[in-house]
């Protein structure tokens, strides 16, 4: 004869808490650094091998970007001249071991969905989003995340409130230092909350107020070695010499101005160590880097000039080797 079981003496389900519940083990950086259930990504600076990026499909959009001024660009781009730049820029990172990410612009986007690196900057336990400051860029972090998500990799935040903040201006130093240009494009808000979502990682951030006329932190630094960064000898501040001599760099300084300005000599992506890929047309620019021991490669990315930007602007950085 078969009884029933006592009230209560049935086993508590593990929904409840029973004696099949299993407590997560381990910290999200871990499950990320794992790879298994997100994507493996970030840096902790600006120069170890390049692993992964993201770059924007060209939208159509482009095509009636006119007066340029009007969509923050210099002059009118030629879409179809654009778009093979735009393969190009991708085939070449492929020659170099990096996987390429597209992001698969809408024809109606907005036409600086090209900037890739100012939508985002990408840590170890995944992505600090961009809020972009001018109105003709709004709506581009979407469309970023979107394609991050899409990537499998986290979106730890995105700015609030009034904050605005852009990837260009942030530049890691140190794997526990990230130095934030604040002036047009990131404002003190937008730095006060990235402060907030790093500091639990272990990383400062250090304010870097930017002169006028300058996009972002990244026009006027970029970063080759651990003890190397060029310069732009004009727009470079003494606060910002003595912020990276301070944490061990050398300066190199990058010229003559028509070839940083106009050439955007400075646009540049490392690669690895002492390895870069740089606008092409800047030979001056060039013969200084090679004599301090840096490899270059060169792209025509002309039509990316005139929406004024370059390589470091279009690439999205997601991966580097540690």
């Amino acid at each position: 004869m078969t009884t029933s079981p006592t009230p209560g003496s049935e086993p508590l389900p593990a929904t409840y808490g029973g004696s099949n519940w299993r407590s997560r083990k381990g910290s999200h950086a871990e499950d990320v650094a794992a790879g298994r259930l997100w994507h493996r990504c970030g840096t902790t600076d600006e120069f170890s091998p390049l692993r992964e990026v993201m770059l924007a499909w060209p939208p159509d959009s482009i095509a009636h970007a006119a007066p340029p001024d009007a969509y923050l660009f210099l002059e009118r781009v030629d879409l179809s001249t654009l778009r093979r730049q735009f393969a190009a820029v991708r085939a070449f990172y492929e020659s170099q071991g990096v996987e390429v990410h597209v992001l698969q612009s809408p024809p109606n986007a907005s036409p600086n969905i090209l900037f890739q690196r100012d939508l985002y900057f990408v840590t170890g336990e995944g992505a600090a989003l961009a809020r972009m400051a001018s109105p003709q860029r709004a709506g581009e972090e979407r469309l970023a995340a979107a394609a991050l998500a899409a990537a499998g990799i986290p979106i730890l935040a995105s700015p609030r409130a009034e904050a605005t903040f852009e990837g260009a201006d942030a530049l890691w130093l140190n794997r526990s230092t990230v130095a934030v240009g604040v002036g047009r494009r990131t404002n003190n808000e937008g730095f006060a909350q990235l402060a907030l979502l790093l500091a639990p990682m272990g990383v400062k951030l250090i304010l870097v107020p930017l002169p006028e006329g300058l996009q972002h932190l990244l026009g006027a630094v970029n970063i080759i070695d651990r003890d190397l960064a060029a310069v732009d000898s004009e727009r470079t501040t003494p606060l910002m010499r003595s912020l990276l001599e301070s944490h061990g760099y050398e300066l190199l300084e990058l010229g003559p101005a028509p070839e940083v300005r106009d050439g955007r000599a400075l646009n540049f992506v490392t690669l690895a160590p002492r390895k870069l890929v740089m606008p092409a047309g800047c030979p001056a620019a060039r013969a200084t880097l090679a004599a301090h021991g840096v490899r270059c490669h060169e792209l025509d990315v002309s039509q990316y000039l005139r929406a004024a930007g370059a390589l470091g602007c279009l690439t999205g950085i997601l991966l580097r080797a540690e």
